[in-house]
């Protein structure tokens, strides 16, 4: 692959799924948080409307509804969606709806007892979702959380398919102009893999500073070369005669 190629649309494709994640993402989680919040309200109402908004953007399609976002709605109202627009809409709705389940599990989580302790103090509803609920509920939300992050940046290639130029798009143009498939994919997968690796590497990080907030100190598993040992020990602890953990 030229450089020419490489810096005129890679490089450019590659800051199109940066912007497409982080947007998307911010959208995701104001939705993830005030609906999930809205799950756990006080009335059937409001608990209603939280899981009306869920079951609908659960069940139905992300792709389908940006291009009903771009191609229905222009004609309805009048006005046109920037095709990135459209894609950040359909997915930060999208995942919200997700993140929502995510967060009303979260708070559902911490033990009545807090809540009791909230009302023995006076607290106001509000006051206890801050100071109580969610500084403990919020750890429990990241390791989920990172999953939806790294299946929403995955998501983004649907933007593809309105002509924005990210990753998928330039990978596509790519190959049409060199004719070489193996090359530029292979290039992509790893993209998309360092993407989905950094994003990782912070919300771990994001999560050990929340538990720390909390008094609570990061889970720290065994390294792969002591999963790699424990494996061996059990395979032979399994063979008939073999050695016994």
């Amino acid at each position: 692959m030229t450089t020419g190629l490489w810096e005129n649309w890679v490089l450019p494709g590659i800051w199109v799924t940066v912007q497409l994640t982080f947007y998307s993402a911010a959208l995701a989680t104001v939705v993830a948080f005030g609906v999930g919040m809205a799950r756990t309200h006080r009335s059937k109402f409001v608990r209603f409307l939280a899981g009306f908004y869920t079951e609908i953007f659960r069940g139905t399609s992300a792709l389908v509804l940006m291009f009903w976002l771009f191609f229905v709605v222009p004609p309805l109202f009048g006005w046109q969606f920037v095709p990135m627009y459209a894609a950040v809409l359909a997915l930060g709705l999208s995942y919200g709806a997700y993140g929502a389940e995510v967060v009303r599990g979260a708070l559902n989580s911490v033990t009545p007892a807090q809540r009791e302790a909230g009302v023995a103090l006076s607290f106001t509803p509000w006051q206890r979702m801050r100071l109580i609920l969610l500084p403990q509920a919020v750890p429990e939300m990241i390791p989920p959380f990172n999953n939806l992050l790294i299946e929403l940046l995955k998501g983004t290639a649907i933007v593809s398919l309105l002509g924005v130029g990210d990753v998928s798009f330039a990978a596509y143009l790519v190959r049409l102009a060199t004719q070489e498939s193996a090359q530029i994919y292979t290039i992509s997968l790893l993209i998309y893999f360092v993407i989905a690796f950094v994003l990782t590497r912070g919300m771990r990080a994001l999560e050990a500073k929340t538990k720390a907030g909390i008094g609570q100190k990061p889970e720290k598993g065994p390294g792969l070369m002591a999963k790699l040992g424990l494996r061996q020990q059990t395979e032979l602890s399994d063979k008939p005669g073999g050695a016994r953990i």
